[in-house]
């Protein structure tokens, strides 16, 4: 018995050693919390990644997927927890994450025994959990946090139109409960639902229960809220809820609201939000006019303006060089059967996304965090007049300033720094090269010529002093 005893306590402690030490959730960082810290680092999350439907479509191999991120040195992916599927088709998008095929959709409610659901199988029974999702949520999560790849879940979306809210779990055609209004725009209210307040709260419970020792994680209230009748009280219930589910948690996670498409002052923020999304936020004058609440500023949706790898690599450094500390391009070259992001999309595909794209994505992170950024903040002084209508500076006066321009050059700039001796390094976005080191001196004045680009350019500037 004793060395039954002695091997069951080695045995304990040997599992013990193997289990790695549980991070902090990822946080806004308490020197400037317009950006993140993440297993004690300052970070910045930057990706082009798949429609969202890593967890919800069941031939979509999230492993293949989260290696190809990893691989292309992103940090970022952002999906949706099974309340909202579309249709094969919708938005143009060729062989769409979020469409998946007949009885290959699986979300957080179980399947009753009861025949009907639209796209095959049984009902659902909003009252029970279907623990095989969970299973694979939680796997999903513990995977790209071995990756080192953040999360962004988002926990609910608008119905846009009557394709998808017929697909819905929490359309009453679909389920055995009689839950569910008849008007889709009803669905995120606090007092139209028919029932359905009740199934959010309980499901927002269930999922911070399960996913609580992640430390990837940063919950969106709601995708696009601003469509499809989503009422504000509703969104502040949401993270009402998420806070009051995690008053014990010994961490707390971030949670983030979307605010607009392009741009919008924020007014009466929730004091739990500490993530401001915006879509299509190109010009990023969204940073601009929300840059005083001292929160991170994310983009966290881009991708229906064509297919030019260009379109995307200007918005993704416009939007980080103004302030902002989330970047997400939707990748349609991810898919079910090309979880490694090489599916050449037809033409008629409404954005991008290939490897490419995700190489110089990489560039624009290794770049700013060539930086002391937390020490930094955007400055519209830096380049005056027309320049500044296509140039976006991040500055820590007389130490470091990183500038991004779009369009050909080569480009002669003259700067208004404190007098001194500084590094000047440039560098071509497209391709990741540095031209050669410059050392030079300012008398209150840097005059600068840039090698020839064919489309933009990145400058680092630092003092030598």
């Amino acid at each position: 018995m004793k060395c039954y005893i002695q091997w069951w306590l080695i045995t304990i402690v040997l599992s013990a050693c193997n289990q790695p030490a549980q991070r902090k959730p990822i946080a806004l960082h308490p020197e400037n919390p317009h950006y993140f810290i993440y297993d004690g680092k300052p970070t910045i999350l930057i990706t082009s990644a798949e429609h969202y439907g890593a967890v919800l479509n069941l031939d979509f191999d999230y492993v293949k997927y989260l290696d190809a991120l990893s691989k292309s040195e992103l940090n970022l992916t952002r999906t949706f927890t099974g309340v909202y599927v579309e249709p094969v088709g919708a938005f143009e998008i060729e062989r769409n994450t979020l469409a998946p095929a007949p009885q290959k959709f699986i979300c957080p409610w179980a399947r009753s025994k009861t025949p009907g659901y639209t796209n095959g199988g049984n009902k659902f029974d909003l009252t029970k959990w279907d623990e095989a999702y969970f299973t694979r949520l939680k796997d999903f999560m513990a995977e790209a946090e071995r990756r080192n790849v953040m999360v962004e879940l988002a926990l609910f979306c608008p119905f846009y139109e009557d394709s998808q809210w017929n697909l819905s779990p929490m359309n009453e055609v679909n389920n055995v409960n009689g839950k569910g209004p008849k008007d889709r725009t009803h669905v995120y209210t606090v007092d139209k639902s028919n029932g359905l307040l009740e199934i959010h709260e309980a499901l927002v419970r269930k999922i911070v229960s399960e996913l609580k020792n992640y430390s990837n994680l940063i919950y969106e209230i709601c995708n696009e809220p601003y469509w499809g009748g989503v009422t504000m009280d509703w969104q502040h219930h949401i993270a009402s809820v998420i806070r009051d589910e995690e008053k014990d948690f010994s961490q707390q996670h971030l949670i983030s609201q979307n605010i607009a498409n392009d741009h919008l002052k924020i007014e009466n923020p929730h004091p739990a939000v500490s993530v401001f999304n915006f879509h299509y936020a190109y010009p990023p004058i969204a940073v601009a006019q929300n840059y005083h609440f001292n929160k991170v500023i994310g983009d966290n949706e881009t991708g229906f303006d064509g297919q030019a790898d260009s379109t995307y690599r200007r918005e993704g450094w416009s939007f980080i060089l103004a302030g902002g500390a989330l970047y997400n391009n939707l990748d349609y070259s991810f898919t079910a059967d090309h979880e490694d992001g090489s599916f050449q999309y037809p033409n008629t595909q409404p954005g991008g996304g290939t490897p490419a794209l995700r190489k110089q994505l990489s560039f624009l992170r290794k770049f700013i965090d060539g930086f002391d950024y937390l020490k930094m903040k955007p400055d519209s002084t830096l380049i005056p007049g027309d320049q500044n209508k296509r140039a976006y500076v991040l500055s820590e006066p007389g130490k470091q300033y990183a500038i991004y321009i779009f369009g050909k050059g080569p480009h002669v700039f003259e700067l208004t720094v404190p007098a001194g001796n500084y590094t000047v390094e440039f560098m071509d976005p497209l391709t990741g090269t540095y031209a050669a080191k410059q050392n030079v001196a300012s008398d209150n004045k840097l005059k600068l010529t840039s090698p020839a680009y064919p489309e933009d350019l990145a400058v680092k500037i630092t003092s030598a002093d």
